[in-house]
């Protein structure tokens, strides 16, 4: 929603450690202005931070897998054959991102099941 579209404006007081209160809950949930994290508190009453790294390492781990099936792939058919040690290199890969999923499942599942 554009600001345009906001035409009413709210005022409210608070005490200094509400004020500070208020300012560690913004800090803590990743939100730059006051106005986005008072708005989104009292709309939803709560808001959830997600760590985007584990998935930015997830996602750097399918790309390399990717890349190497590629690379694989080509030398498969340049030359009609495959080594085993290429075929156990894309396992472990996998297998890696296998884990990685699996650490993400748990910890959104923490998350979304509050």
């Amino acid at each position: 929603m554009n600001k345009e579209n906001r035409t009413i404006q709210l005022h409210f007081y608070v005490n200094e450690q509400e004020y500070e209160k208020i300012k560690e809950g913004k800090a803590s949930a990743h939100i730059r202005g006051l106005s986005t994290y008072l708005r989104r508190m009292a709309i939803y009453g709560h808001i959830i931070h997600v760590d985007m790294s584990e998935i930015q390492k997830l996602t750097s781990l399918l790309g390399i897998c990717s890349n190497n099936l590629n690379q694989y792939a080509r030398k498969a058919h340049q030359t009609d054959s495959i080594y085993q040690t290429d075929i156990e290199d894309i396992r472990e890969r996998l297998n890696e991102i296998r884990v990685e999923i699996g650490k993400l499942m748990d910890i959104y599942s923490k998350i979304f099941s509050l």
